[in-house]
C-alpha cells in the first residue's frame, strides 16, 4: 500500500532541515513523497494564510533530479494548496512539517509556522508531524550561521513515518516532535511545558519622518522545569513526543461560566437599544 506524504516546512524549500528529511522519506518503501514549501523563511508565523492576493507557485527541480512545489505563501498555504488540487489530483495521506531549524517548545508552538502546517492537515482529516531540532547554539537560539547536523532528526522524522499507521493517535491529532541539539539519550511522550519568556524592546533608529524603529526579542528564553514536560525532556537530552490538538476549550471553566448569571448581558442590551 502506498502512502502519499506531503512534506513542507516554514524555513523554505531549500532549506538543510526539509531537505534532510526528504533525502530519508524518498529512501523508505511505499511512500509516494511530494515537497510543497515555501520559496523563503515564513518563520514564526502560525497559522496565518494568504487571502487578499493570488498564490504563486513554480517547479524546483532538487540535487537528486526529483520535483518539489515552491510559493510565495505562508506554511499552511502550502497544506492547502496539496489539499485544493495544485497537484493534478494528488492529495496526501499524512502531513510532515520540519525539520525546523528550532525547536518549538510549549507556548512556542502558537507561533510556529511549523506546526501551523501539520496542524492544518487535522482540520481536513489527515494525521500530521511536526518534527524541530534544537539549535546547536543551545537549546533556545535562533542563531543559523553554525553548522547544523540534522542526520538524527531526519531519521527519527522518517521511522515516525514509517510507523504512524501503528503509532496509537487519536483522531484530529498531530504529533510534535522535538530533538535535542547533541545525540538524543532516551525519548519522552510529553505535554506542553511553559516557557519563561525574556524578551526586550530594543531600540534602533529614529527615522527622519519619525518613526521609530525596534527590535522585540530575548535571545536567550527560561522555562518552567516541570518533569514530563516538551521542555524538560529536551533540556535532558531526550526526544519529545507531544500529541497536540485545535480544541482549544479550557473544559473546567465552562461549569463555572454557565452559573454566573450571563442572561443580565441581553437585558442590559435591550436597555441600550430602547434608549
Amino acid at each position: 500500500m502506498t502512502t502519499r506524504v506531503l512534506l513542507t516546512n516554514d524555513d523554505g524549500i531549500h532549506a538543510e532541515g526539509l531537505q534532510a528529511l526528504r533525502r530519508e522519506l524518498v529512501r523508505l518503501p511505499g511512500i509516494d513523497l511530494v515537497v510543497v514549501a515555501p520559496d523563503g523563511n515564513r518563520s514564526a508565523t502560525a497559522r496565518a494564510i494568504t487571502v487578499r492576493r493570488p498564490l504563486a507557485v513554480r517547479e524546483v527541480r532538487f540535487d537528486d533530479g526529483t520535483i518539489g512545489v515552491e510559493t510565495d505563501g505562508m506554511p499552511t498555504d502550502c497544506v492547502r494548496l496539496a489539499l485544493h488540487g495544485i497537484l493534478d489530483g494528488w492529495k496526501p495521506d499524512l502531513v510532515v512539517s520540519g525539520v525546523n531549524h528550532g525547536a518549538n517548545l510549549g507556548e512556542d508552538v502558537t507561533y510556529s509556522g511549523t506546526v501551523a502546517a501539520a496542524l492544518e492537515a487535522v482540520i481536513h482529516g489527515l494525521p500530521g508531524v511536526a518534527l524541530s531540532m534544537a539549535s546547536p547554539h543551545g537549546e533556545w537560539s535562533l542563531r543559523r550561521e553554525h553548522v547544523w547536523d540534522f542526520s538524527a532528526a531526519a531519521q527519527i522524522g522518517a521511522r515516525i513515518v514509517a510507523e504512524l499507521d501503528r503509532v496509537p493517535l487519536p483522531d484530529r491529532t498531530i504529533l510534535n516532535v522535538n530533538v535535542p541539539r547533541r545525540t538524543p539519550l532516551a525519548v519522552e511522550v510529553t505535554r506542553l511545558g511553559r516557557r519563561r519568556y525574556r524578551d526586550e524592546l530594543q531600540p534602533v533608529e529614529t527615522r527622519p519622518d519619525g518613526t521609530r524603529t525596534f527590535w522585540l526579542y530575548g535571545q536567550e528564553h527560561g522555562f518552567d522545569p516541570t518533569p514530563g514536560t516538551d521542555l524538560t525532556a529536551i533540556d535532558a537530552g531526550h526526544v519529545s513526543l507531544t500529541p497536540l490538538h485545535l480544541d482549544l476549550t479550557h473544559e473546567t471553566a465552562m461549569a463555572p461560566l454557565a452559573g454566573h448569571g450571563f442572561e443580565g448581558l441581553i437585558d442590559r442590551v435591550g436597555e441600550l437599544v430602547d434608549e
